[in-house]
């Protein structure tokens, strides 16, 4: 079995959410806002894996999580005939019967919900009443705020950056990422389609390289 490290569960926030292209815009900010805290994101792969791997290791991260962001916005159809996902509010019971049925740490396990728009939830999943729910809007700006005050409400944290700095420092990231990435003979389409594990290192090492800087001056 599995050892759970304390520190590692502490500091972990499994991050349900689409990886389709229309939600970069908000996965991007949701990922830097989450190392920006200092926390961990853990994010189940894309790739698209047997479902059975990929319930395991789903079941893994949430266990192995104190936090969770489950972003419900996309669960209505947009056609007539398409199915709704159901990948997402799955994994969201998954992570609240955890919570509900785990002992020890998993007891103290929290759970922000995010959907598009207030209320929206209530007609689909009225069991989550009285839960942390946020909307975002599908504005990115807002999301950073939404996330950057949960965490520091629910942890009382300390010395926190404001959400307009960590907004600020976002778009540097992303205006600094392009042109490093080009130069290193990443295409347009390679910087589309790369891997989130990928983005979340090119992140970390940015923050940890950009910071240092700055605090020397």
């Amino acid at each position: 079995g599995m050892t759970l490290s304390e520190s590692d569960y502490e500091k972990n926030v499994f991050i349900n959410c689409p990886f389709d292209e229309e939600y970069k815009s908000l996965l991007r900010p949701m990922l830097f806002t989450v190392l920006m805290l200092s926390f961990e994101p853990r994010i189940a792969s894309e790739r698209k894996v047997s479902s059975e791997q990929r319930i395991s290791k789903i079941k893994e991260l949430i266990r192995k999580s104190k936090y969770s962001i489950h972003d419900i916005s996309r669960m209505q159809v947009k056609a007539i005939g398409e199915l709704s996902r159901m990948n997402m509010p799955f994994e969201l019971g998954l992570d609240f019967g955890c919570k509900e049925y785990g002992s020890g740490v998993l007891s103290k396990k929290k759970c922000l919900i995010l959907d598009k728009e207030p209320y929206r939830y209530q007609k689909a999943l009225s069991d989550l009443s009285g839960s942390d729910i946020s909307s975002h809007a599908n504005k990115p700006r807002k999301l950073v705020r939404v996330i950057r005050n949960w965490f520091v409400e629910n942890e009382s944290l300390t010395n926190i950056p404001s959400p307009t700095v960590i907004w600020d420092k976002y778009n540097i990231f992303i205006a600094d990422f392009t042109p490093k990435r080009s130069e290193e003979g990443f295409s347009e389409d390679d910087l589309q389609m790369m891997p989130v594990k990928e983005l979340i290192g090119f992140m970390r090492i940015w923050l940890r390289d950009g910071t240092s800087e700055s605090d020397d001056r």
